[in-house]
């Protein structure tokens, strides 16, 4: 029987992000738990339909009181937890905690090369330890999101003299080769550590002062950098970090139910389809198929397309590869999907609802995704579907008009933009992630599967040690030899230099 303090709390709960705490009637936390929507998350602990295992069921028998903090943003939520977990130590949050899931970040600031990993098991390394935090990917998931704005290296490569691949993607500082000094990059860890302490807004005023100043200075350059550090840092508003993991069937629910509302589905899409493109100027061309059921992701389902033509137009590829997954083949194996997400505008969009006219698939409904706003992108009459603006409106959104097509913006913190993010963000990942895999390939099968003893065994543990051909023509004779033996080594290096 849930008593009238927590009724009167749970009216009052706001739908913002933020970390809360479960009392019990003498007052004292016995659990702290993280939220992308507190309203949702703590609302669910108290549904009279949700089938709870015995420890949840003994916590909800002496909740006599909530409380709870809000934040700005979910990776705000997730380091909050943390630290408020270390500093009352709840008794729940030891009982039903999974050791295996836990993690802690670890940064080696005071090393001649710095670098910020995650782990298990924190040592007396002298290294600083941030944690523990109960959800390993929602940790790595946000120190993703923090190497755009603050690039870190988090492994150091033996025998690597130049900078890496993520130094010219800004990811990392280039200390190999000067590129960034240590003391510039310490004073930048800084900054990442207190974001991670919870000092964001601090930082985000230093970032904002220094900007000015470099531009009152003419450091024009400068000040660009900073400039673009302060957006990316105030936009991890709107990024997703554990939503889909904290509470899946209630954002589903939502989520689903915004979706068929505002586009006026007759159905709910049981299975809804995200692609996306990868490739390198046109090489390693490949195409992405993920699935979401019910609105979770089913890995199983995933697949993954290489285009019979390599070619520079993202318009050919997603119509190739949208015909190869409606061919009668693939529907046969896989089904058909209740409704199909696009990565990209409606240039992207146009080529896919191509590909499913040619295949004479015209019934399933088509949108887009489009990045750079995150606009919703529907057409007035191939998508299949009908935008209901009373719940527009009531979502906080509106719409704007651009000949066949419709543009949707959204609220970043509705339900339904969060769930095509994490379908767009799962495909973007996946296309990605092969696509480096043939290019890695591609790269490697010229300089290594011709030298004799080097078979597939031998080449993926060179590849896993030294990270690129490059790193391995960098080692020197004993890291080889460590590696693959002396008499392999003696062979490869010989190779090598004389290629």
């Amino acid at each position: 029987m849930i008593n009238s303090k927590i009724e009167k709390k749970l009216s009052e709960l706001p739908k913002s992000p933020g970390v809360y705490f479960h009392k019990d009637k003498s007052g004292e936390i016995i659990y702290v738990g993280k939220a992308a929507q507190l309203r949702n998350r703590v609302r669910q602990y108290f549904q009279k339909s949700r089938a709870r295992d015995p420890k949840t069921e003994a916590l909800v028998n002496e909740i006599a009181d909530i409380d709870w903090m809000c934040v700005d943003s979910e990776i705000e939520a997730l380091f909050l937890e943390a630290e408020m977990i270390r500093r009352y130590m709840p008794r729940y949050n030891i009982l039903l905690r999974d050791d295996k899931a836990m993690s802690y970040i670890r940064i080696d600031y005071d090393s001649d090369y710095p670098t910020v990993s995650t782990t298990r098991r924190p040592m007396d390394d002298g290294a600083r330890y941030y944690g523990p935090y109960f959800s390993t990917l929602a940790v790595r998931q946000a120190l993703k999101l923090l190497r755009r704005i603050f690039p870190f290296a988090s492994k150091r490569m033996p025998g690597q003299k130049r900078a890496s691949l993520h130094y010219h993607l800004g990811l990392d500082p280039g200390l190999e080769d000067g590129r960034t000094s240590l003391v510039e990059y310490r004073a930048n860890l800084r900054k990442l550590m207190a974001v991670i302490e919870g000092k964001k807004n601090k930082i985000a005023s230093e970032l904002e002062k220094d900007m000015k100043k470099a531009a009152k200075s003419h450091d024009f350059e400068k000040a660009a950098k900073l400039r673009n550090q302060l957006n990316w840092l105030k936009g991890l508003d709107q990024q997703v970090i554990f939503s889909d993991k904290e509470f899946l069937d209630i954002s589903k629910d939502h989520a689903l139910n915004e979706l068929v509302n505002l586009l006026s589905l007759d159905s709910f899409p049981r299975r809804i389809e995200g692609y996306d493109i990868s490739h390198m100027s046109g090489t390693d061309v490949v195409a992405s198929m993920v699935v979401f059921t019910n609105g979770v992701s089913d890995k199983s389902q995933y697949r993954k397309f290489k285009t019979k033509i390599n070619q520079n137009n993202d318009f050919y590829n997603m119509n190739e590869s949208l015909k190869r997954r409606l061919s009668e083949k693939n529907i046969k194996a896989w089904g058909l999907p209740s409704l199909v997400l696009i990565d990209g505008g409606k240039g992207q969009l146009d080529a896919a609802l191509s590909a499913r006219d040619e295949r004479n698939q015209s019934k399933i409904p088509f949108i887009g995704l489009a990045k750079r706003e995150e606009q919703i992108v529907l057409h007035k009459s191939k998508s299949l579907v009908n935008l209901n603006q009373e719940i527009l409106h009531a979502l906080g959104g509106f719409f704007s008009e651009s000949e066949d097509y419709i543009l949707i913006n959204l609220p970043s913190n509705t339900n339904l933009v969060k769930l095509l993010q994490r379908i767009r963000d799962e495909s973007h990942r996946f296309a990605v992630s092969y696509h480096s895999v043939l290019k890695m390939k591609r790269q490697t099968a010229s300089l290594l599967d011709d030298i004799p003893g080097v078979g597939p065994a031998t080449r993926k543990k060179l590849l896993k040690t030294f990270g690129s051909v490059r790193g391995i023509s960098d080692a020197n004779d004993e890291q080889l030899s460590a590696v693959i033996g002396k008499t392999k080594a003696e062979t490869l290096k010989r190779y090598l230099v004389n290629n």
